[in-house]
């Protein structure tokens, strides 16, 4: 990933990481309307069961959602639109090939400004079973015992 520095989160996508394997990354650019960027800059968005699809050999962000902005007049944006992401015919490939495959899924995992421009980190995951769910809390379980016991 590229330097911390330059990027500002908007929002993290929290449950993925608990439901999903993730196994692969993808920094994508989207096409949002003025007042959704503005609303973003107020950090009024969730990704809270957003997906992604590609479509047509291009790739959407759906059910995404960006709320109104305070100040935007009649022309405000419709907050759980379609957004298409931006990323080259290499990468697009890749995650219809991926998508193809049984059990995988495309995830966005965050919302982020890079250098004033709004960027969505997306990735190829498949699902967990409750099991691996139960597994991986008793892991962070016995990693947070053993954290303890190592302060004291």
């Amino acid at each position: 990933m590229a330097d911390q520095s330059d990027e500002k989160n908007i929002t993290v996508n929290r449950k993925a990481q608990h439901d999903y394997f993730i196994k692969e990354r993808f920094e994508a650019g989207i096409v949002l309307v003025g007042t959704e960027v503005k609303a973003l800059r107020q950090n009024k968005a969730s990704l809270v069961d957003s997906y992604a699809a590609v479509m047509d050999d291009e790739v959407w962000l759906i059910n995404a959602n960006i709320s109104h902005y305070d100040q935007g007049s009649y022309n405000n944006h419709e907050p759980l639109r379609k957004r298409k992401l931006l990323l080259n015919k290499n990468e697009i490939r890749k995650l219809k090939k991926a998508v193809s495959e049984k059990g995988n899924t495309l995830v966005p995992l965050r919302l982020y400004f890079k250098n004033g421009k709004v960027k969505v980190e997306l990735a190829i995951a498949s699902g967990k079973r409750k099991y691996d769910k139960r597994e991986d809390i008793a892991k962070r379980e016995v990693k947070r015992e053993l954290e303890r016991k190592l302060k004291q």
